[in-house]
C-alpha cells in the first residue's frame, strides 16, 4: 500500500473539495469532447462488406437490426487462436449489461473478428457473453478500419495504428467503430483505438478510485496481470 498522510476530517474534507473542483472541470471538458465527437462529419461507406453470422452471410446494414446506430467492437481473435485476446475479453466483460440499454436508445452492438464463427461462438459461450458476434469475410473490414495488418505491412514496419500515431507489430489490434444508417445508406461516424478505448472499461475506472489504483507500474506491460475471467 502506498504511503499517505493521515489527517483529521476537516483537513481531509478540504483536500477532497479541492479535488472535486478538478473533477468537475474534467467532467465539463469530457462533455465538450463528447459533443465535438457527435459533430464530426460522416463518411459514406462505399464497400459492400460481408460478414458470416449464425444464419449465413449478412452485410453491414444487417448488423444494425432495427436500429439506426451501430457500435462495432473490433475484437482481436486471429484465425488459429483457441481463445480471444485477454485484453479484449477484459473489455468485453463490460458489455453484457449494456447491450439492452443501448438497444433502448436505438443502438446495436456487434463484435467483429477474424476467427472462424464456430470458434467465436464457442468462446462467447465459455465467457457467458450475449452480444452478437460475427466473422469478417476475408477480413477486409478489419484492414479498412485500421485493426488488421498484412504480413507485408508487418515485415516492412508499415502497419499504422491509431491514425498513424503508432506502428503495429501484431496482425490484430483492438478498436471500436461507430456507424449510422439512413435507409440502406450507411455512414462511418467515429473510430477509436488504443487508449481511446480506456473509457469503455468500467473495471479500470473502479480501480482508479482505490488507493493503489491500477497498480501496474512494476509489470512487464500494463495489462500483464489480466486473465480470462474464468482463469483467476
Amino acid at each position: 500500500m502506498p504511503e499517505h498522510s493521515v489527517v483529521d476530517h476537516e483537513q481531509w474534507l478540504a483536500a477532497r473539495k479541492a479535488l472535486l473542483e478538478r473533477e468537475k472541470a474534467f467532467t465539463r471538458e469530457r462533455e465538450a469532447i463528447a459533443a465535438a465527437r457527435r459533430e464530426l462529419p460522416w463518411e459514406r461507406v462505399e464497400k459492400d462488406y460481408r460478414f458470416e453470422d449464425t444464419h449465413g452471410v449478412v452485410d453491414l446494414v444487417d448488423l444494425f437490426g432495427p436500429h439506426s446506430q451501430l457500435i462495432v467492437y473490433h475484437f482481436m481473435f486471429d484465425d488459429d487462436w483457441k481463445a480471444g485476446c485477454k485484453s479484449c475479453s477484459f473489455w468485453a466483460d463490460n458489455y453484457n449489461g449494456t447491450i439492452d440499454h443501448l438497444a433502448a436508445r436505438d443502438v446495436a452492438f456487434v463484435g467483429v473478428s477474424k476467427a472462424p464463427l464456430v470458434t467465436l461462438h464457442s468462446f462467447r459461450e465459455r465467457m457467458g457473453w450475449r452480444f452478437r458476434w460475427v466473422r469478417s469475410e476475408d477480413n477486409i473490414f478489419g484492414k479498412d478500419y485500421g485493426v488488421s495488418f498484412s504480413a507485408d505491412q508487418l515485415e516492412s514496419g508499415d502497419a499504422p495504428y491509431n491514425y498513424g500515431t503508432t506502428t503495429s507489430s501484431m496482425p490484430e489490434l483492438p478498436g471500436l467503430s461507430v456507424f449510422a444508417r439512413e435507409g440502406n445508406d450507411v455512414f462511418h461516424t467515429y473510430s477509436c483505438y488504443a487508449r481511446g478505448l480506456d473509457i469503455l472499461n468500467s473495471a479500470y475506472h473502479h480501480l482508479d478510485m482505490v488507493p493503489r489504483g491500477r497498480d501496474e507500474a512494476g509489470l512487464p506491460f500494463s495489462m500483464a496481470w489480466v486473465k480470462l475471467h474464468d482463469e483467476y
